[in-house]
């Protein structure tokens, strides 16, 4: 098994160079038990929560900053930059098993993103003839509206008036 040293994801022996980080140099053989190698990135109490059941299940972890955090941890009161999980390379499998226990990486190895942007909605494209009736009915509510407010206004300020006459 082979190692990124820049980012330290893991690799099959015949892969010669990283595919994440796109590091130029080549991959390096695992010869120590005790190498930590990225496990999965997580942020704020997701990555609490899985260095937790790693610990509480006797795996040595660690977190390396991935993605800096504009904001700082007093304004928000947690952590949320996004960090890479990293485990001795002799545990893990037995972290990999235990993430997929509790939810953190799906059992296909396709981890699950929590925080997902809403998709987009899929529009379809409208007739000519329409748009434009749409167009020209937008404009006069709008007109309307504007009407209402500035004789609500005036009606308002004409009330307040007669009031100190």
């Amino acid at each position: 098994m082979k190692f990124c040293k820049k980012c330290k994801r893991t690799y099959e022996d015949t892969q010669e160079f990283c595919t994440n980080c796109k590091n130029r140099k080549p991959l390096t053989e695992i010869t120590d038990s005790n190498t930590p190698v990225y496990l999965i990135s997580a942020d704020g109490f997701e990555r609490e929560r899985i260095q937790t059941a790693l610990t509480d299940n006797g795996i040595p972890n660690d977190s390396v900053i991935k993605e800096e955090d504009i904001m700082p941890e007093a304004v928000k009161g947690c952590s949320t930059s996004w960090r890479d999980i990293l485990v001795p390379y002799s545990a893990y499998e037995k972290a990999y098993d235990i993430c997929v226990g509790i939810g953190a990486i799906k059992p296909d190895g396709e981890i699950e993103v929590i925080d997902e942007e809403p998709q987009q909605e899929e529009f379809e494209e409208m007739a000519p003839a329409k748009r434009a009736t749409v167009k020209v009915v937008s404009a006069i509510l709008f007109v309307i509206v504007a009407a209402l407010v500035i004789f609500g206004t005036d009606a308002i300020t004409g009330f307040i008036k007669g009031l100190f006459q």
